[in-house]
C-alpha cells in the first residue's frame, strides 16, 4: 500500500543532527526540520548560543537537544558522537552546515587561510560522515545533506580556497552517495547563491554590490535561509527516497544565467 502524503512529506520521529545550527542557514534548517516533526540536536561552537536556542525550542514544545562542538576538533566530534549514541542510539539525518570564508584574493591568502578553510568546510564533513556512519546505518533510511555553494561550480569572487573546498564537498557528496548507497544512506548537497544571513548582510548593504548580484540572478532577488532549509528538508524526506548524489542549486537561476540581452 502506498504511503500517505503526510508520511512521504513529514519527518515525524526522525533524529537529526545539524551543525552550525544557531545562525543563518543552519538555524533555518533546524526550524524547518523541527516543524516537520523531527527531533533535532543543534550543534555549534558557542555554548551560550547553543544552550539558549535549545532552551527556546524546548519551551515551544519541540524535541531538541543542544551540544557545544567545534567540528574541526577530533575530541569534540568524539564527544558529540558519544552523546548521540547514548541519547538516541541511531541517527536518521546528518546536515553538515558548518562552514566559513575569509573572502581574500588568492595572492592575499596564505597557507593558514587555505588549511583552516579546508579543515572546516571539507575536512570536518569527511570526518563527521565517517564517524556517524554506524549510527546512520542503524537508521536503515538515513540521509546526509551537505551545504555547499555555487562557488563550487563557478567563479563568484569569494576566494579560491573557499571555492576549492566547496567544489571538493560537492564531489565528495557524489562519491559517498555511490559508496554508501547499499548501506541505506543517501548523500546529497545544496548549493546556495547569495542568501540573506548575518554573514552576507555587510556585503548586501552595499547598493552597488547588491545591484551587481541582482543583475546576475534571473529571479531578481536575494534568497532567504528558509528557501535553503526547504531544499535540505526535502532531501531528508521519504518523498526523495530515490534521490542520491545530487546537488540542488538554491540560486534563483544564477548558475543557468549565461547571456540575456535587454
Amino acid at each position: 500500500m502506498k504511503k500517505s502524503i503526510d508520511e512521504r512529506w513529514r519527518l515525524d520521529g526522525k533524529k537529526a543532527l545539524v551543525t552550525g545550527a544557531t545562525r543563518g542557514i543552519g538555524k533555518s534548517i533546524t526550524e524547518e526540520l523541527l516543524s516537520l516533526g523531527a527531533e533535532v540536536c543543534i550543534v555549534a561552537r558557542s555554548k551560550s548560543n547553543t544552550n539558549n536556542e535549545a532552551h527556546r525550542y524546548s519551551e515551544e514544545g519541540y524535541g531538541v537537544k543542544g551540544f557545544t562542538c567545534d567540528v574541526t576538533s577530533a575530541g569534540d566530534r568524539n564527544a558529540l558522537h558519544e552523546f548521540i549514541m547514548n541519547e538516541w542510539g541511531c541517527l536518521d539525518i546528518l546536515v553538515n552546515n558548518a562552514g566559513t570564508n575569509t573572502r581574500k584574493k588568492t595572492i592575499e591568502s596564505d597557507e593558514d587561510d587555505f588549511i583552516s578553510l579546508m579543515k572546516l568546510n571539507l575536512g570536518s564533513v569527511f570526518q563527521m560522515c565517517r564517524l556517524f556512519r554506524p549510527l546512520l546505518i542503524a537508521s536503515r533510511f538515513a540521509s546526509i545533506v551537505n551545504v555547499a555553494s555555487v562557488a563550487g561550480f563557478t567563479s563568484v569572487g569569494t576566494g579560491s580556497p573557499y571555492a576549492a573546498s566547496k567544489a571538493g564537498l560537492i564531489h565528495f557528496t557524489r562519491y559517498l552517495a555511490v559508496e554508501w548507497a547499499r548501506d541505506g544512506i543517501r548523500v546529497n548537497a545544496v548549493a546556495p547563491w547569495y542568501i540573506r544571513t548575518p554573514l552576507t548582510e555587510p556585503l548586501l548593504k552595499k547598493e552597488e554590490y547588491l545591484a551587481s548580484v541582482l543583475s546576475r540572478t534571473p529571479a531578481g532577488r536575494v534568497g532567504t535561509p528558509e528557501e535553503v532549509a526547504a531544499a535540505v528538508a526535502f532531501l531528508c524526506m521519504p518523498s526523495s527516497s530515490y534521490i542520491t548524489g545530487e546537488c540542488i542549486s538554491v540560486d534563483g537561476g544564477f548558475l543557468k544565467f549565461g547571456f540575456s540581452p535587454a
